[in-house]
Parts: structure tokens; sequence; C-alpha cells
């Protein structure tokens, strides 16, 4: 059975999908980075074999997130795409109306806007993560919290406090004073998710029309506070699909199996055991001063890569 597997590698989760030829996902993956893209790779692959029947096979893969091409020299990828190719398809498929998307993860958050199935605008924060999953994971711990319990808490709060979110220092600073002057956890908590709400309509989504469907996706968008907040915030409606926590790994699945044909560069499950290694060197060929980055499997360069020039990337396999 031909199957078509995406790999989507961020700061915080790792995911993977693997989809059929009649586009039926098959399984999905959801697990933490930890600091260890490579390992989480490995780790991922390791059990979606054990998952899978040993019928299938890998006919594509693809790759996409903060640490794609990473990825993608360790699997052996055909496909590498970019996060919004890759949520913007893999929302598509599932609601092929979708008007705009809304997705944060654990670092980084970003605004899809779509019409007639196409991208025709977006934005992501790329220089503060206040707002993200590590931020609320931070404010969690700071009010002592597991993080899983945040938007249940939220949904009980009847008056939300106001408490600003642009920072991350200043958010726990108006966090402790409004502690200290008697707010109770479930306001502060919902007040919280109100706030990042509006900071990312503010900042992220700023300038943008904002047209329903709204779908919201995500690790946050498992959080139920943050669903209330944005639809209170916006005054409508949003959805929240099957399989929004991996919907990067399914659209660049979906994009493998759509854009590749041929053999796949897929070097199989036994990489899940092999010693991979990466490291970087500084070219000083050129005042560019290129950090070029090389990956060894099994003690073999199997890729090079971030020269502009292409000196070490063009010698070696992609």
């Amino acid at each position: 059975m031909k199957t078509y597997l995406g790999i989507d590698v961020g700061s915080v989760s790792t995911k993977l999908a693997l989809v059929d030829e009649r586009n039926s996902v098959l399984h999905s993956l959801y697990l933490r980075t930890e600091g260890d893209p490579i390992s989480a790779i490995q780790k991922g692959l390791k059990r979606l074999k054990g998952e899978i029947s040993e019928n299938v096979e890998i006919a594509a893969v693809g790759t996409t997130g903060s640490a794609r091409y990473l990825a993608g020299v360790i699997v052996g990828a055909d496909l590498i795409k970019n996060e919004i190719s890759a949520h913007a398809k893999g929302t598509g498929f599932f609601i092929p109306d979708v008007r705009t998307v809304i997705e944060i993860g654990g670092q980084d958050s970003k605004i899809i806007i779509l019409e007639n199935g196409v991208v025709v605008d977006f934005a992501m924060n790329l220089i503060c993560a206040a707002g993200t999953g590590s931020f609320l994971d931070a404010q969690a711990f700071r009010l002592g919290i597991p993080v899983e319990k945040f938007g249940s808490i939220a949904l009980k709060s009847q008056q939300p406090t106001i408490i600003g979110s642009r920072c991350t220092v200043f958010c726990e600073s108006d966090m402790i004073h409004k502690q200290q002057i008697g707010h109770s956890k479930e306001d502060i908590i919902a007040g919280l998710c109100q706030g990042l709400a509006r900071n990312f309509l503010a900042n992220v989504a700023k300038g943008k029309k904002i047209l329903p469907p709204i779908v919201f996706l995500g690790g946050v968008s498992e959080n139920l506070g943050m669903r209330r907040a944005f639809e209170d915030v916006l005054s409508q409606g949003i959805v929240v699909p099957k399989y929004n926590t991996v919907l990067g790994a399914l659209g660049v699945a979906l994009l493998a199996k759509e854009n590749i044909s041929g053999p796949s560069k897929f070097r199989g499950w036994e990489v899940s055991d092999q010693d991979i290694k990466c490291t970087s060197f500084q070219c000083k060929g050129c005042p560019n001063m290129c950090e070029v980055i090389e990956a060894r499997i099994e003690g073999k360069v199997v890729s090079r890569w971030n020269d502009r020039c292409g000196k070490y990337s063009s010698l070696t396999p992609q």
C-alpha cells in the first residue's frame, strides 16, 4: 500500500502524519521536541513504524516547520515546504471554504488569508514569542497550574481581569499585581487568554481582513480558554477542525503526494536507530562568512547547506 509521510518539526513539538492514496489519514503523532529535533524525529519514526503494517510503502516524504531542512536531510525528504503552504494545504483539505487561518504554536504564531483555496496574504511573529504556547506554559508555571487545565479554568470566569500581554515580563508583573489586590485565578487566566487574543489581532493580524470561516490551529488551539477568547474578541465563531495540532504535517504529506513522482528519497525506517550528528563551521572564502551546516549519518557526510554561493551544498546530496 502506497502511503505519504509528512513531518512538521517545530521548536516545541514534532508532528508526523501518514496518508494513503485516497487521502485518508492512517496515523498521526504529536510529541515534544524537547530541544532535540533529531531525537524527536527518530522517536516519531520509531513509534509510527510500530503502528503500521509491514506492507506499507512510503511513496513520498514531505517536511515542514522551523527545522524542515534538518528533518528533510535526516529522513530523505522528497519535498521541503514552508509552514504557510503546509498549513494552508492541510486546512483547505478539511475545510475547503476556509478564508482565515490562525495558527499558534510553541514559539511562533501566524495568520493566513485565503481566497478560493489560494493564499493571498500571511504574517508571522518574527521577533517575540509573547502569546505563543511557550508563553502560556510560563504563565501556567507562574500560577502553579498545569497548562492542560488552563482552558477549563478560564471558562469558569465571570469577569476576566484586564492583563497586559504584549511582553512576558510586563505580563508577569501585571499578574502579580492583580493577584495581590484579590483577583481570582480563573479571572486572571481568562483575562490572560483575552489579552493574548487581542495581542495577536493587534500585531500578527494587523491590517488583515479577517473573514469567516475562521480556523484555529496549533497546540494553543487545544486551550478552551483561548478558543473562547478569540470568539469574544472577534465577535464570531471559530472552527477547530479534527487534527488541529498536526495539520502542518498532514498538509505537507498531501503536497508530497500531489507533487512527487518516481522513486522516493526516503532513507527508510532504520534511520530511527542510526547515529546522526549535525554540526556547523564558518566558511572564510568570502566576506559573507557563511555558517555552513553539516549533517552526518553513521559518520558519513550526507548534506551541507546554508552557504549562499553553493560552494559546499553543491558538492553533497540534498
